[in-house]
């Protein structure tokens, strides 16, 4: 491969170091670095609760994993902390942490990545704040620490790919938490790695895949004909050897156009759900938002999805994990219309199964130019629901979510005054300033 002939340019890929764990300790006024704290998301879905974040010395004292060790695993010792999310916080500090980085860089050159990390283009600008890429990454580093008490970790690399693979494999044990991948240094930074899965968009199962190839590390990847690649993994085969040879020509200005745009909601129950009525309750409820959504976006949807989750108990004795039907419908956003073909939906296809999981989807959207009217229904009656629907759309608004709600929503089943409390699927936090 010709690597002289690609495009080359000075990219950082930032990573907050134990983001949430870090927010905590900082407004407990704990160095981040120093204190066995974890982040513990609610019981209610994650049968017990879920650790969504470890600080660096829970890590070394419990050996805690975030993401995969539950509160079960938790020591009981009194120098560890145990605190619940605020996701409103953790949203606040990503503003701050991207609003430092637009110092550094054009408005345009900042590209949060997810809500802890973020990637910079510094082509353009690193000059002006030091006298090579490394300078100025401390110089950031040495910014957010001083104004947010939080500690970054930067990736450097002639590409965002190599940015990424130098950040998640290398930087986190350097002294500076810095490190560096150019072209030149493919052959000992990317050809070196073992184990396949330490490296961006390689999970297990691609991983397996890999290795009934005879693929076992990044060296045999690059080496591999890319010919075969493509022919036995498709266009994801291409990627995984342009990665191998840290080639990434994507353009992070450019915005892609989607062809078929899809609008919907989901939400794993906080039990296994058995009553009919109960889990048609929560139905509805996803249904309406799903609406109201499509409303927000002068859409109508021509089509509606179900997707029902069963739990574990029902999966073992089913066979199948749950089940998945779509159906064609004419263009609406009502909320009483959507609602009535997913009931359909759920009633044609469901045998009294326990339900975890539940999904609803809308596609094949076309502009809302105006209302749709059944012949075989009171015009006048139409007329008022489809405003009615848009006053309450006004007053969720301007008053939230929870200021009017449908009387099923109070029932046991109910779940959607609970969800308009969280944020991102967590608790969003009180006053924390």
């Amino acid at each position: 491969m010709f690597i002289d002939d690609e495009p080359r340019g000075v990219f950082f890929l930032i990573d907050n170091k134990s983001f949430y764990a870090s927010c905590e300790a900082i407004q407990r006024g704990y160095n981040p670095l120093k204190v066995p704290l974890v982040v513990l998301s609610e019981a209610r879905n994650t049968n017990g609760g879920l650790i969504l974040a470890t600080s660096p010395e829970a890590k070394r004292l419990f050996h805690l994993t975030a993401n995969v060790s539950r509160k079960r695993d938790l020591p009981r010792d009194p120098r560890l902390q145990v605190v619940p999310p605020r996701m409103n916080l953790y949203i606040q500090r990503n503003v701050q942490i991207n609003n430092i980085f637009t110092r550094f860089a054009a408005e345009d050159d900042v590209w949060p990545y997810s809500i802890d990390e973020s990637i910079l283009d510094m082509t353009h600008s690193w000059r002006l704040f030091g006298n090579s890429p490394r300078e100025v990454a401390r110089l950031i580093q040495k910014t957010v620490r001083q104004e947010l008490g939080l500690y970054t970790t930067v990736g450097i690399g002639d590409n965002p790919v190599q940015a990424k693979i130098a950040l998640d494999v290398y930087a986190k044990h350097m002294h500076d938490l810095i490190d560096e991948i150019h072209y030149e240094t493919i052959s000992e930074k990317i050809w070196t790695i073992n184990e396949l899965t330490e490296v961006w968009g390689i999970g297990k199962r691609t991983a397996k895949h890999l290795r009934r190839l005879k693929i076992h590390n990044m060296y045999e990847l690059a080496h591999t004909n890319p010919y075969l690649l493509k022919q036995k993994m498709g266009v994801i085969g291409t990627q995984l050897f342009a990665t191998a040879w840290g080639v990434d020509r994507s353009r992070l200005s450019y915005k892609p156009i989607t062809k078929s745009a899809s609008i919907g909601n989901s939400q794993v129950l906080p039990r296994d759900y058995q009553k009919q009525i109960e889990i048609e309750t929560v139905i509805k409820e996803i249904g309406e938002q799903v609406a109201a959504r499509l409303r927000h976006h002068n859409k109508l949807t021509k089509c509606l999805s179900l997707d029902i989750g069963f739990s574990y108990a029902a999966t073992d004795e089913d066979g199948r994990d749950g089940f998945h039907h779509a159906l064609s419908i004419d263009p609406t956003n009502n909320d009483h219309e959507i609602t009535r073909q997913l009931l359909f939906l759920f009633r044609k296809n469901w045998e009294g199964q326990a339900v975890r999981n539940i999904a609803v989807y809308s596609s094949r959207l076309i502009a809302n130019t105006g209302q749709q009217l059944d012949l075989f229904s009171s015009l006048d009656r139409q007329a008022k629901n489809e405003k009615l629907s848009y006053v309450i759309d006004e007053i969720h608004k301007r008053f939230g979510f929870t200021k009017l709600v449908y009387a099923t929503s109070l029932t046991k089943g109910g779940t959607a005054i609970e969800r308009a409390k969280l944020v991102g699927g967590h608790n969003g936090g009180n006053s924390y300033e």
